[in-house]
């Protein structure tokens, strides 16, 4: 995959949400929580305004609604600006 993120935008790796609870009950798609966690893909430049902190391969929580789900190569992937992650993990 060859995609480079404009500005401010990072391509993130959605972590997969769980399937399966501690006690083995199956949570069917339609309940599941999107995922808030996740791993930068692909990082823009930043702006003149907003240095990129962001790099490739870092672990980020996201907001619950933040960004654009886009689908590249059969992959579900978030793309959204710096300021939508809330944190880097680790």
């Amino acid at each position: 995959m060859n995609i480079k993120p404009l500005a401010d935008r990072v391509l993130i790796l959605p972590t997969p949400a769980e399937e399966v609870t501690a006690t083995g009950i199956i949570i069917p798609d339609s309940a599941k929580e999107k995922p808030l966690k996740g791993k930068v893909i692909a990082a823009g430049n930043g702006t003149k305004d907003e240095e990129m902190i962001l790099k490739e391969g870092d672990e980020v929580l996201y907001g619950k609604y933040a960004g654009t789900e886009v689908q590249l190569d059969g992959e579900k992937y978030m793309i959204m600006r710096q300021s939508d992650v809330l944190a880097i993990i680790g």
